[in-house]
């Protein structure tokens, strides 16, 4: 099958020699973080469009950016170029909306203080742990209960985005991220580790430091099908490609088979992510 050929917006605003769009069967308007963009340094840096494929010709104009959340990617300020694509004055009739998103609004959460209320904490205190069960103890369900209405209503307010033109009802597909194991691994130039400091900072011993941030991610794709389920055109998709990739050690402190560092996969596990998505993209 033909891989997706992805533009970027400079490509496809060229004023001479703009990106063929119309050559392709289809063509998806992406949005999203560095899954989507980068997640390492720029000649390690791969992403889940290295390998993507659909039955037919198509091709993806790319907004994404690394630490992107999903609250910013309705923006009118910050991602005023995106929105002009989709619904403003250079928007056009897309395939398919493609999002990369929820992962750094759960880092973003997780990183907030234990001196917070537990409502704002996705994490609990070590005061609030008691006789938990398993890794759950370590979780705020009331920090987890305002950060599902906060996606939910993220989300809502991008599909009201997506229905104000051309593009009113187009699918929008997510994807599921897979188990990030909290490790001694950043990108290079300060950024990262993501998930680490966060249990560091919460005491969270290190033998559950793995099934602590396997929960949370489950946790977000539970939510993410819980909010596609509840659109009532049934247009929101997810790839569920949680489960595909090995999981690195918390002693790892470098690559790994799969992973290039903390949160982000090599190429080689990027490729095993994208294989996910041909089947979902191909039955829209």
């Amino acid at each position: 099958m033909p891989v997706i050929t992805v533009f970027t917006p400079d490509e496809v605003e060229h004023p001479d020699r703009p990106a063929p769009l119309s050559d392709f069967n289809r063509q998806f308007i992406a949005q999203g973080d560095s899954w989507f963009s980068m997640g390492g340094l720029p000649l390690q840096s791969s992403n889940l469009f290295d390998g993507m494929s659909t039955r037919t010709a198509a091709c993806a104009v790319n907004f994404a950016s690394p630490g992107a959340v999903l609250r910013r990617m309705t923006d009118t300020v910050r991602e005023r170029r995106f929105l002009r694509h989709l619904n403003g004055p250079l928007s056009r009739r897309w395939s398919a909306l493609l999002l990369s998103g929820g992962g750094n609004d759960l880092i973003e959460a997780a990183a907030v203080d234990p001196t917070q209320p537990a409502a704002l904490r996705l994490l609990a205190t070590q005061a609030e742990w008691g006789a938990g069960v398993a890794e759950d103890r370590y979780l705020s369900d009331a920090g987890w209960q305002t950060f599902s209405v906060h996606l939910d209503a993220v989300m809502r307010q991008l599909l009201r985005e997506r229905d104000r033109g051309l593009n009113r009802g187009i699918p929008v597909v997510l994807h599921t991220y897979d188990l990030a194991v909290p490790r001694p691994s950043g990108a290079g130039f300060g950024r990262g580790p993501w998930l680490q400091p966060s249990l560091v900072k919460y005491g969270v011993p290190q033998d559950a430091w793995a099934a602590v941030s396997a929960l949370m991610l489950r946790r977000l794709k539970a939510l993410l099908f819980q909010i596609a389920a509840a659109v009532p055109d049934g247009s929101v998709h997810i790839v569920d490609t949680q489960g595909t990739l090995t999981p690195a050690r918390v002693t790892d402190t470098g690559a790994t088979a799969d992973w290039l560092n903390e949160i982000h996969p090599t190429s080689a596990g990027y490729r095993k992510l994208s294989a996910h998505w041909a089947p979902v993209l191909d039955r829209l």
